[in-house]
């Protein structure tokens, strides 16, 4: 692609005095500038402006990007699914693996023919990927086409960094190696009305060698205890039952606080907030699970009984190296107690299959884990070497056919014991709040357990947002099919 001469700038500050303390205040004054910007092109082109966030990667992600899209609609602009007929296109990236790269440098070039065609439209880039220096240097050389660069630690500051691609014509780069700062109550667009996720902590100090996430989300900061109740109360109060708390690793919540908080204590708050039915959260690190965390989730009443516990890998010798900090007995010790306190609890899990120097005997440790702890569904993966991470520079990469074949063996045995508890609640009646009209099936509504599991039932969009009793008749291995219990 050829070098354009367009150029870009740093961001820069030019506010009103008065406004340089307060952050959310400075946030506003620019959300409304755009807004008169997006005024005037709206009546320039005789129709409203339409924006497009694409969304890659976990659910920190999809939350950032409810904000993005608060912030876009405050702007004036309206929501389409379609990039091609979009003003402004948002792509919020993914890092993990180094082909979620090369799928935003191929879109990328396919929206380039649109602005074309649309000299007016502008392109953020945002998310983990932006935090990687070599990625932003082939953003500049090779797209120069995009309006807007920036990161992770400063998604709040969208208003402000769109406002000066605007006036300014030029690509604006605003990329923070890291941040202490959080800044509450801007705008956002719920996907759901009635459930959201609530970061309740950024970033990541656990380092594990096959991982970039510390490196781009940069390391733990907490939220205030007394925000997070403040927005889940109104969340509440617009209609959400169900909330899902996120971080990287929520078990280790409120360390860095002045007032330090445990993740329990914080669950304990939650649970009496009137009118919400179900507490949610992800990710838990097995090395920061607690037992008084444990003891919370048995006498909870409103937290769902599932807990996601990433194991990576059965043997004690690569867990090391992953720097994983607990050992093949350890994991199966906290397993042992979690299903002693909560007997009916789902646990799901994270594997990877692959990883630096794995042998034979590694992966039957890995494969007699999943035998002996027996998980209601794993996501299973191959490694992927992540530039930038030790693993990445480690001997002993596994050959590719050998890598294939035993994550093959190890899908089997995962599916068939997923399978196989599934078929267990059969015939049960649980509560479901409904979600969604099924994507293939207009006749059924689909929603999910306690445990996470998806179950589709006949139903219209009614329902939606609503929390049924439904008897399960009918497994299909990962989902249920079911039908409302009668009276409802």
């Amino acid at each position: 692609m050829q070098k354009s001469d367009r150029e870009w700038k740093e961001p820069v500050t030019e506010l009103p005095e008065g406004l340089q303390a307060d952050e959310s205040a400075r946030q506003y004054h620019y959300i409304d500038r755009a807004r008169e910007i997006v005024r005037a092109k709206s009546a320039e082109l005789g129709r409203p402006l339409l924006y497009c966030v694409h969304t890659f990667g976990c659910q920190m992600n999809a939350r950032d990007s409810e904000k993005l899209c608060g912030i876009l609609q405050s702007m004036g602009y309206q929501e389409t699914e379609h990039e091609e007929e979009a003003d402004f296109v948002v792509y919020n990236t993914c890092t993990v693996r180094e082909n979620a790269n090369n799928k935003v440098y191929g879109r990328l070039g396919y929206l380039n023919g649109f602005k074309k065609k649309n000299p007016h439209m502008l392109i953020a880039l945002c998310g983990c990927m932006m935090q990687e220096e070599k990625v932003v240097e082939k953003i500049r050389r090779s797209y120069p086409f995009v309006d807007l660069v920036f990161g992770t630690h400063n998604i709040f500051k969208f208003a402000e960094l769109t406002v000066q691609a605007m006036e300014s014509g030029k690509m604006v780069v605003d990329i923070w190696e890291g941040t202490d700062q959080i800044v509450e109550q801007l705008p956002n667009k719920r996907k759901f009305r009635f459930k959201s996720g609530v970061n309740i902590m950024f970033g990541c100090n656990n380092f594990c060698s096959y991982c970039i996430v510390p490196y781009v989300r940069g390391r733990e900061r907490s939220r205030r205890p007394e925000e997070i109740i403040r927005e889940i109360r109104e969340f509440v109060a617009d209609g959400v039952v169900e909330v899902m708390l996120l971080g990287q690793n929520v078990n280790s919540y409120g360390k860095n606080l002045e007032h330090p908080v445990t993740f329990a204590q914080l669950l304990e708050e939650i649970e009496k907030i009137d009118g919400l039915e179900r507490i949610r959260f992800m990710t838990s690190h097995p090395k920061d699970l607690s037992d008084e965390l444990i003891a919370v989730m048995a006498e909870s009443k409103k937290i769902c009984k599932h807990l996601h516990l990433p194991l990576q890998s059965g043997s004690s010798r690569l867990l090391k190296i992953m720097n994983r900090h607990y050992d093949r007995e350890q994991y199966l010790a906290l397993v042992e107690k979690i299903r002693a306190a909560i007997p009916d609890i789902a646990l799901t899990t994270d594997i990877i299959v692959g990883f630096p120097g794995e042998t034979e005997a590694d992966f039957e440790e890995t494969m007699d884990v999943v035998r002996r702890v027996r998980y209601d569904s794993a996501f299973t993966f191959i490694y992927s070497r992540r530039t930038g991470t030790p693993a990445a520079a480690m001997e002993g990469q596994v050959p590719e056919d050998v890598v294939k074949r035993r994550f093959d063996r190890l899908l089997k045995e995962v599916q068939t014991i997923a399978a196989e508890k599934a078929e267990a609640l059969t015939g049960q009646v649980q509560e479901v709040p409904v979600e969604s009209v099924n994507h293939q099936d207009p006749h059924l509504v689909t929603g999910r357990l306690s445990n996470n599991s998806v179950v589709h039932l006949p139903g219209d969009e009614s329902l939606i947002g609503k929390i049924i009793p439904v008897r399960l008749e009918e497994c299909r291995g990962f989902y249920y099919y079911g039908k409302m219990e009668a009276g409802q």
